[in-house]
């Protein structure tokens, strides 16, 4: 087993229409507004970018993003990533009654070398680590959302 793979999927109900839900995600300059721990986004190009984020462990995690595909009609946003993190992302959103249902699937390879030395007896803080950071996102997102759109 490689201890520095990871692969993640997590599922967020959201009380929102799935186009406005998109529109959210597409502006990844946007995060740092509604996702704590989303430090830094800097934008390279119209399809790349720099993110730094930092959850609750006390290091950042840096790497350049680059839109793989933007598909609104499938509801699907999906980037690969390199740097702290070798590997890819994706978003996929599908109506739940008068909601959404977002899907976020991860699959990265650790480089960063303190998370690589650490990698056996860490792995489940890593993974808790992201699960802290992905449910205050789905918070964050709620109430970004709920500033600026009516929630169904």
């Amino acid at each position: 087993m490689d201890w520095s793979h990871y692969r993640f999927r997590t599922l967020w109900a959201l009380p929102v229409p799935p186009d406005t839900v998109y529109e959210a995600l597409e502006r990844a300059e946007d995060y740092p507004r509604w996702w704590p721990q989303v430090r830094e986004v800097t934008r390279l190009d119209d399809t790349s970018g720099l993110l730094r984020i930092r959850s609750v462990l006390p290091y950042d995690l840096r790497f350049t993003v680059r839109e793989v595909r933007r598909d609104p009609a499938a509801g699907v946003l999906e980037i690969e990533m390199t740097g702290d993190l070798d590997g890819w992302a994706r978003w996929t959103l599908t109506l739940a009654g008068t909601g959404t249902l977002a899907r976020y699937d991860q699959e990265v390879h650790v480089t960063k070398p303190l998370m690589r030395r650490l990698a056996v007896p860490g792995r489940l803080v890593f993974r808790a680590n992201h699960a802290l950071m992905m449910r205050a996102g789905r918070r964050g997102l709620l109430a970004y959302l709920g500033e600026g759109h009516q929630a169904v």
